[in-house]
Protein backbone atom coordinates (compact mmCIF):
# COMPACT_ATOMS: atom_id res chain seq x y z
CA UNK A 1 0.00 0.00 0.00
CA UNK A 2 3.13 2.37 0.95
CA UNK A 3 4.48 1.69 -2.66
CA UNK A 4 1.33 2.28 -4.43
CA UNK A 5 0.71 5.65 -2.61
CA UNK A 6 4.05 6.84 -2.99
CA UNK A 7 3.75 5.60 -7.15
CA UNK A 8 0.10 7.35 -7.32
CA UNK A 9 1.88 10.69 -5.82
CA UNK A 10 4.93 10.23 -8.06
CA UNK A 11 2.25 10.34 -11.13
CA UNK A 12 0.78 13.35 -9.36
CA UNK A 13 3.78 15.32 -9.55
CA UNK A 14 4.68 14.70 -12.99
CA UNK A 15 1.11 16.27 -14.27
CA UNK A 16 1.60 18.82 -11.91
CA UNK A 17 5.07 19.45 -13.48
CA UNK A 18 3.27 19.25 -17.16
CA UNK A 19 0.53 21.42 -16.13
CA UNK A 20 3.10 24.25 -14.97
CA UNK A 21 5.53 23.49 -17.93
CA UNK A 22 2.61 23.70 -20.11
CA UNK A 23 3.27 20.84 -21.58
CA UNK A 24 1.07 17.79 -22.40
CA UNK A 25 0.84 14.31 -21.77
CA UNK A 26 -0.19 11.33 -23.14
CA UNK A 27 -1.50 8.41 -21.11
CA UNK A 28 -0.60 4.91 -22.23
CA UNK A 29 -1.55 1.36 -20.84
CA UNK A 30 -0.74 -1.30 -23.04
CA UNK A 31 -1.29 0.70 -26.26
CA UNK A 32 -3.74 -1.40 -28.24
CA UNK A 33 -6.25 1.11 -28.99
CA UNK A 34 -3.48 3.59 -29.82
CA UNK A 35 -4.96 3.53 -33.77
CA UNK A 36 -8.24 4.32 -31.93
CA UNK A 37 -9.59 8.36 -32.15
CA UNK A 38 -7.57 11.17 -32.98
CA UNK A 39 -3.84 12.41 -33.21
CA UNK A 40 -1.42 10.86 -29.91
CA UNK A 41 0.37 13.69 -28.82
CA UNK A 42 2.15 14.89 -25.94
CA UNK A 43 5.32 12.66 -23.60
CA UNK A 44 3.97 9.04 -22.78
CA UNK A 45 2.86 8.68 -19.78
CA UNK A 46 2.82 4.95 -18.93
CA UNK A 47 0.39 3.47 -16.24
CA UNK A 48 1.20 0.13 -16.24
CA UNK A 49 3.22 0.34 -13.18
CA UNK A 50 -0.56 0.95 -11.53
CA UNK A 51 -0.82 -3.26 -11.53
CA UNK A 52 -3.11 -5.33 -9.17
CA UNK A 53 -5.83 -6.19 -7.22
CA UNK A 54 -7.40 -3.88 -5.03
CA UNK A 55 -10.23 -6.23 -3.54
CA UNK A 56 -12.47 -8.82 -4.93
CA UNK A 57 -15.26 -9.93 -3.23
CA UNK A 58 -17.20 -12.74 -5.30
CA UNK A 59 -19.62 -13.08 -2.73
CA UNK A 60 -20.72 -9.10 -3.76
CA UNK A 61 -19.96 -9.30 -7.31
CA UNK A 62 -17.33 -6.48 -7.09
CA UNK A 63 -13.43 -6.40 -8.07
CA UNK A 64 -11.42 -2.93 -7.67
CA UNK A 65 -8.19 -2.98 -9.01
CA UNK A 66 -5.72 -0.59 -10.22
CA UNK A 67 -5.92 1.47 -13.57
CA UNK A 68 -2.64 -0.67 -15.30
CA UNK A 69 -3.71 -4.13 -14.59
CA UNK A 70 -3.52 -6.41 -17.87
CA UNK A 71 -7.76 -6.92 -18.73
CA UNK A 72 -6.48 -10.49 -19.33
CA UNK A 73 -5.40 -11.01 -15.93
CA UNK A 74 -8.14 -9.76 -14.10
CA UNK A 75 -10.67 -12.15 -16.72
CA UNK A 76 -8.50 -14.78 -15.30
CA UNK A 77 -9.06 -14.13 -11.82
CA UNK A 78 -12.59 -13.70 -12.55
CA UNK A 79 -12.88 -16.88 -14.28
CA UNK A 80 -11.11 -18.57 -11.57
CA UNK A 81 -14.32 -17.86 -9.62
CA UNK A 82 -16.90 -18.57 -12.10
CA UNK A 83 -17.63 -14.90 -12.95
CA UNK A 84 -16.84 -12.45 -15.94
CA UNK A 85 -17.12 -8.90 -17.39
CA UNK A 86 -20.46 -9.95 -19.21
CA UNK A 87 -19.88 -6.92 -21.87
CA UNK A 88 -17.11 -8.46 -23.50
CA UNK A 89 -14.46 -5.89 -23.66
CA UNK A 90 -12.45 -6.20 -26.55
CA UNK A 91 -8.49 -6.87 -26.17
CA UNK A 92 -7.25 -6.34 -30.24
CA UNK A 93 -4.46 -7.90 -30.04
CA UNK A 94 -4.71 -11.03 -29.04
CA UNK A 95 -2.08 -13.80 -31.03
CA UNK A 96 -4.46 -16.91 -30.26
CA UNK A 97 -4.74 -18.83 -33.49
CA UNK A 98 -6.58 -22.15 -32.64
CA UNK A 99 -9.77 -23.04 -31.25
CA UNK A 100 -9.97 -23.48 -27.94
CA UNK A 101 -11.79 -26.98 -25.99
CA UNK A 102 -14.73 -27.87 -26.09
CA UNK A 103 -14.91 -26.32 -22.09
CA UNK A 104 -13.30 -22.74 -23.47
CA UNK A 105 -16.96 -21.18 -23.74
CA UNK A 106 -17.79 -18.04 -22.58
CA UNK A 107 -15.62 -16.07 -20.68
CA UNK A 108 -12.80 -18.47 -20.86
CA UNK A 109 -12.24 -16.99 -24.19
CA UNK A 110 -9.11 -14.80 -22.90
CA UNK A 111 -6.88 -12.98 -25.46
CA UNK A 112 -3.67 -14.27 -25.24
CA UNK A 113 -0.38 -12.22 -25.38
CA UNK A 114 -2.67 -9.34 -25.01
CA UNK A 115 -1.71 -5.97 -23.04
CA UNK A 116 -4.92 -4.54 -22.83
CA UNK A 117 -5.72 -2.69 -19.53
CA UNK A 118 -8.16 -1.91 -17.47
CA UNK A 119 -7.84 1.50 -17.75
CA UNK A 120 -8.01 1.46 -21.56
CA UNK A 121 -10.85 -0.50 -21.46
CA UNK A 122 -12.62 2.18 -19.40
CA UNK A 123 -10.78 5.09 -21.37
CA UNK A 124 -12.30 3.53 -24.92
CA UNK A 125 -15.60 2.51 -23.88
CA UNK A 126 -15.77 -0.25 -26.04
CA UNK A 127 -17.73 -3.61 -26.21
CA UNK A 128 -17.84 -6.65 -27.24
CA UNK A 129 -20.81 -8.81 -29.22
CA UNK A 130 -22.79 -9.40 -25.95
CA UNK A 131 -23.36 -5.46 -25.70
CA UNK A 132 -27.09 -5.25 -26.85
CA UNK A 133 -28.07 -7.79 -24.43
CA UNK A 134 -26.18 -7.51 -21.07
CA UNK A 135 -25.07 -3.67 -21.69
CA UNK A 136 -21.79 -1.81 -22.08
CA UNK A 137 -19.04 -1.14 -19.77
CA UNK A 138 -20.12 2.07 -18.57
CA UNK A 139 -23.20 -0.13 -16.92
CA UNK A 140 -20.74 -2.08 -14.74
CA UNK A 141 -18.19 0.91 -13.66
CA UNK A 142 -19.46 1.37 -9.62
CA UNK A 143 -16.40 3.93 -9.42
CA UNK A 144 -12.65 5.65 -10.38
CA UNK A 145 -10.03 7.16 -8.45
CA UNK A 146 -8.27 9.37 -10.81
CA UNK A 147 -5.50 12.43 -11.02
CA UNK A 148 -7.17 15.46 -12.68
CA UNK A 149 -5.47 18.00 -14.69
CA UNK A 150 -4.27 19.97 -11.42
CA UNK A 151 -2.26 17.00 -9.99
CA UNK A 152 -5.21 15.91 -7.46
CA UNK A 153 -5.85 12.43 -6.50
CA UNK A 154 -9.81 12.05 -6.30
CA UNK A 155 -12.58 9.45 -6.16
CA UNK A 156 -15.83 9.15 -7.43
CA UNK A 157 -18.50 6.82 -6.59
CA UNK A 158 -17.62 3.73 -4.82
CA UNK A 159 -18.37 -0.64 -4.81
CA UNK A 160 -22.14 -0.30 -4.63
CA UNK A 161 -24.67 0.56 -6.52
CA UNK A 162 -26.41 2.80 -4.10
CA UNK A 163 -23.25 5.09 -3.95
CA UNK A 164 -24.22 6.25 -7.28
CA UNK A 165 -26.50 9.54 -6.34
CA UNK A 166 -26.57 13.03 -8.64
CA UNK A 167 -23.47 13.22 -11.20
CA UNK A 168 -22.71 9.69 -11.80
CA UNK A 169 -18.91 11.03 -12.46
CA UNK A 170 -17.65 7.67 -12.41
CA UNK A 171 -19.03 6.51 -15.47
CA UNK A 172 -18.47 9.58 -16.95
CA UNK A 173 -15.01 8.45 -17.68
CA UNK A 174 -16.05 5.83 -19.48
CA UNK A 175 -15.05 6.58 -23.32
CA UNK A 176 -13.28 9.73 -22.43
CA UNK A 177 -10.56 8.43 -23.70
CA UNK A 178 -7.93 9.72 -21.20
CA UNK A 179 -8.78 13.44 -22.05
CA UNK A 180 -10.60 14.40 -19.03
CA UNK A 181 -8.07 12.18 -16.22
CA UNK A 182 -5.41 9.75 -15.27
CA UNK A 183 -7.00 6.48 -14.05
CA UNK A 184 -5.85 4.87 -11.01
CA UNK A 185 -8.11 2.63 -9.76
CA UNK A 186 -11.35 1.40 -11.03
CA UNK A 187 -14.52 -0.63 -9.36
CA UNK A 188 -17.06 -2.97 -11.27
CA UNK A 189 -19.66 -5.13 -11.04
CA UNK A 190 -19.24 -8.75 -12.27
CA UNK A 191 -21.61 -11.47 -12.98
CA UNK A 192 -21.27 -14.70 -12.83
CA UNK A 193 -20.78 -17.01 -16.05
CA UNK A 194 -24.20 -18.47 -17.34
CA UNK A 195 -24.60 -22.68 -16.82
CA UNK A 196 -24.74 -23.00 -20.46
CA UNK A 197 -23.89 -21.82 -23.99
CA UNK A 198 -24.87 -22.06 -27.59
CA UNK A 199 -24.56 -20.95 -30.95
CA UNK A 200 -26.55 -21.34 -34.00
CA UNK A 201 -25.89 -20.84 -37.74
CA UNK A 202 -28.59 -20.14 -40.02
CA UNK A 203 -28.40 -19.25 -43.78
CA UNK A 204 -29.95 -16.06 -44.14
CA UNK A 205 -30.26 -12.35 -46.13
CA UNK A 206 -29.71 -9.33 -44.49
CA UNK A 207 -32.80 -8.10 -44.50
CA UNK A 208 -34.15 -11.37 -43.48
CA UNK A 209 -31.81 -11.77 -40.66
CA UNK A 210 -32.85 -8.16 -38.80
CA UNK A 211 -36.45 -9.57 -39.50
CA UNK A 212 -36.09 -12.92 -37.30
CA UNK A 213 -34.17 -10.76 -34.92
CA UNK A 214 -36.33 -8.52 -34.41
CA UNK A 215 -39.00 -11.08 -33.78
CA UNK A 216 -36.66 -13.15 -31.49
CA UNK A 217 -35.87 -10.12 -29.65
CA UNK A 218 -39.52 -9.95 -28.67
CA UNK A 219 -39.56 -13.59 -26.99
CA UNK A 220 -38.14 -14.79 -24.13
CA UNK A 221 -35.40 -16.42 -25.46
CA UNK A 222 -31.92 -16.41 -24.10
CA UNK A 223 -30.45 -14.12 -26.69
CA UNK A 224 -26.71 -12.95 -26.03
CA UNK A 225 -24.86 -11.83 -29.30
CA UNK A 226 -25.56 -11.96 -33.15
CA UNK A 227 -23.54 -11.94 -36.12
CA UNK A 228 -24.71 -11.61 -39.73
CA UNK A 229 -21.60 -11.24 -42.45
CA UNK A 230 -21.57 -12.51 -46.07
CA UNK A 231 -19.51 -15.72 -46.43
CA UNK A 232 -18.49 -17.24 -49.97
CA UNK A 233 -21.01 -14.56 -51.42
CA UNK A 234 -24.04 -16.41 -49.43
CA UNK A 235 -25.73 -14.36 -46.13
CA UNK A 236 -25.10 -16.32 -42.70
CA UNK A 237 -26.69 -15.57 -38.85
CA UNK A 238 -24.54 -16.01 -35.94
CA UNK A 239 -26.81 -16.71 -32.84
CA UNK A 240 -25.58 -17.05 -29.43
CA UNK A 241 -27.77 -18.00 -26.68
CA UNK A 242 -26.43 -18.34 -22.52
CA UNK A 243 -28.76 -18.58 -19.54
CA UNK A 244 -30.23 -21.54 -17.42
CA UNK A 245 -29.38 -24.59 -19.60
CA UNK A 246 -33.16 -25.75 -19.85
CA UNK A 247 -33.90 -22.06 -21.40
CA UNK A 248 -30.64 -22.65 -23.79
CA UNK A 249 -31.62 -26.34 -24.70
CA UNK A 250 -35.35 -25.60 -25.30
CA UNK A 251 -34.44 -22.64 -27.40
CA UNK A 252 -31.99 -24.40 -29.31
CA UNK A 253 -34.59 -26.67 -30.01
CA UNK A 254 -36.86 -24.00 -31.07
CA UNK A 255 -34.88 -21.86 -33.33
CA UNK A 256 -33.26 -24.92 -35.26
CA UNK A 257 -30.62 -23.80 -37.40
CA UNK A 258 -26.90 -25.49 -37.06
CA UNK A 259 -26.08 -25.91 -33.43
CA UNK A 260 -22.07 -25.43 -33.54
CA UNK A 261 -19.79 -26.62 -31.52
CA UNK A 262 -18.76 -24.87 -28.12
CA UNK A 263 -15.19 -25.00 -28.68
CA UNK A 264 -14.63 -23.46 -32.28
CA UNK A 265 -18.53 -21.07 -31.80
CA UNK A 266 -16.33 -19.63 -28.36
CA UNK A 267 -12.99 -19.17 -31.40
CA UNK A 268 -14.60 -17.35 -33.46
CA UNK A 269 -17.00 -14.87 -30.68
CA UNK A 270 -13.45 -14.16 -29.54
CA UNK A 271 -12.16 -13.33 -33.10
CA UNK A 272 -15.28 -11.23 -33.65
CA UNK A 273 -15.08 -8.99 -30.29
CA UNK A 274 -11.48 -8.54 -31.33
CA UNK A 275 -11.58 -8.29 -35.34
CA UNK A 276 -9.54 -10.75 -35.82
CA UNK A 277 -12.27 -12.50 -38.47
CA UNK A 278 -11.42 -12.89 -42.03
CA UNK A 279 -13.77 -10.43 -43.26
CA UNK A 280 -11.85 -7.59 -40.95
CA UNK A 281 -8.95 -8.66 -42.50
CA UNK A 282 -9.91 -8.70 -46.07
CA UNK A 283 -9.42 -4.86 -45.72
CA UNK A 284 -7.37 -3.60 -48.40
CA UNK A 285 -4.85 -0.66 -48.06
CA UNK A 286 -7.24 1.61 -49.42
CA UNK A 287 -10.04 0.80 -47.24
CA UNK A 288 -11.30 2.70 -44.09
CA UNK A 289 -13.33 0.51 -40.85
CA UNK A 290 -15.90 2.51 -40.21
CA UNK A 291 -18.05 1.48 -37.24
CA UNK A 292 -22.05 2.55 -37.57
CA UNK A 293 -24.28 2.63 -34.83
CA UNK A 294 -28.27 2.60 -35.71
CA UNK A 295 -31.51 1.66 -34.23
CA UNK A 296 -31.68 -1.98 -34.32
CA UNK A 297 -34.83 -1.62 -36.79
CA UNK A 298 -32.86 0.20 -38.87
CA UNK A 299 -33.28 -2.08 -42.37
CA UNK A 300 -30.78 -2.97 -44.84
CA UNK A 301 -28.28 0.35 -45.40
CA UNK A 302 -27.42 1.59 -49.17
CA UNK A 303 -23.56 0.56 -48.35
CA UNK A 304 -20.07 0.35 -50.74
CA UNK A 305 -19.74 -2.87 -49.05
CA UNK A 306 -21.54 -5.92 -47.50
CA UNK A 307 -21.03 -4.78 -43.56
CA UNK A 308 -20.79 -7.05 -40.66
CA UNK A 309 -23.59 -6.60 -38.63
CA UNK A 310 -23.41 -7.10 -35.13
CA UNK A 311 -25.66 -5.82 -31.47
CA UNK A 312 -28.95 -7.66 -33.29
CA UNK A 313 -28.60 -4.93 -36.03
CA UNK A 314 -27.37 -1.75 -33.55
CA UNK A 315 -23.61 -1.97 -34.76
CA UNK A 316 -22.88 -2.36 -38.40
CA UNK A 317 -19.15 -2.72 -39.52
CA UNK A 318 -18.29 -1.08 -42.82
CA UNK A 319 -15.21 -1.37 -44.83
CA UNK A 320 -14.54 1.98 -47.51
CA UNK A 321 -12.55 4.11 -49.39
CA UNK A 322 -11.85 7.23 -47.46
CA UNK A 323 -14.18 9.56 -50.17
CA UNK A 324 -16.95 7.47 -49.27
CA UNK A 325 -16.49 8.69 -45.11
CA UNK A 326 -18.92 11.97 -45.69
CA UNK A 327 -21.67 10.06 -47.60
CA UNK A 328 -21.15 6.87 -44.81
CA UNK A 329 -22.24 9.77 -42.04
CA UNK A 330 -24.94 11.89 -44.24
CA UNK A 331 -26.39 8.49 -44.02
CA UNK A 332 -26.53 6.75 -40.73
CA UNK A 333 -27.48 10.76 -39.59
CA UNK A 334 -30.67 10.33 -41.91
CA UNK A 335 -31.45 7.17 -39.94
CA UNK A 336 -30.65 8.67 -36.70
CA UNK A 337 -27.22 6.99 -36.18
CA UNK A 338 -23.71 8.25 -35.84
CA UNK A 339 -20.66 7.00 -37.60
CA UNK A 340 -17.02 6.65 -36.65
CA UNK A 341 -13.84 6.12 -38.46
CA UNK A 342 -12.54 3.17 -36.62
CA UNK A 343 -9.60 2.11 -38.04
CA UNK A 344 -8.35 4.49 -41.02
CA UNK A 345 -6.66 2.70 -44.21
CA UNK A 346 -2.68 2.26 -44.20
CA UNK A 347 -2.74 4.86 -47.27
CA UNK A 348 -4.71 7.56 -46.10
CA UNK A 349 -3.31 10.38 -44.75
CA UNK A 350 -3.87 10.99 -41.56
CA UNK A 351 -6.13 13.53 -40.10
CA UNK A 352 -8.00 13.98 -42.99
CA UNK A 353 -10.98 13.14 -41.86
CA UNK A 354 -12.24 13.59 -38.50
CA UNK A 355 -12.81 9.98 -36.66
CA UNK A 356 -15.74 10.83 -34.57
CA UNK A 357 -19.08 12.99 -35.45
CA UNK A 358 -18.92 16.11 -34.58
CA UNK A 359 -20.36 17.52 -31.55
CA UNK A 360 -23.71 20.08 -32.13
CA UNK A 361 -23.18 23.43 -30.28
CA UNK A 362 -25.15 22.82 -26.87
CA UNK A 363 -23.14 19.24 -26.46
CA UNK A 364 -20.13 21.01 -28.13
CA UNK A 365 -20.03 23.23 -24.89
CA UNK A 366 -20.63 21.06 -22.24
CA UNK A 367 -17.99 18.89 -23.70
CA UNK A 368 -15.00 21.35 -23.39
CA UNK A 369 -16.52 22.66 -19.84
CA UNK A 370 -15.97 19.45 -18.15
CA UNK A 371 -12.79 19.37 -20.04
CA UNK A 372 -12.10 22.69 -18.68
CA UNK A 373 -13.03 21.51 -15.66
CA UNK A 374 -11.16 18.09 -14.86
CA UNK A 375 -7.96 19.40 -17.03
CA UNK A 376 -7.82 23.48 -16.93
CA UNK A 377 -4.51 23.64 -18.72
CA UNK A 378 -5.19 20.29 -20.96
CA UNK A 379 -2.67 18.36 -20.14
CA UNK A 380 -3.85 15.39 -20.93
CA UNK A 381 -4.21 13.28 -24.36
CA UNK A 382 -4.63 16.34 -26.60
CA UNK A 383 -6.74 16.72 -29.79
CA UNK A 384 -7.15 12.59 -29.15
CA UNK A 385 -10.93 13.15 -29.33
CA UNK A 386 -11.53 15.94 -31.44
CA UNK A 387 -8.93 17.83 -33.46
CA UNK A 388 -9.85 21.32 -32.26
CA UNK A 389 -9.06 20.30 -28.22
Amino acid sequence: MVAQTELISSIAAQVRAAAAAGTTLRLRGGGSKDFYGESLQGDILDTTSLNGVVSYEPTELVVTALAGTPLAELEALLLAQGQCLPFEPPHFNTNSTAPLSSAGTQCSAIAAGSVATLGGMVAAGLSGPARASVGAVRDYVLGVKLINGKGEHVSFGGQVMKNVAGYDVSRLMVGSMGTLGLLTEVSLKVLPVAPLEASLRFEMSQAQALTQLHSWGGQPLPLNASCWLEESGKGALYLRLRGAVAAVEAACLKLGGQRLSNGQAAFDWQRCRDQQLPWFKERTDTQDLWRLSVPQTTPPLDLPDSPLMEWHGGQRWVRADAQQGQRLRELTASVGGSATLFIAASACKKGSIARFDSLKPPLGRIHRALKHEFDPSGVFNPHRMYADW
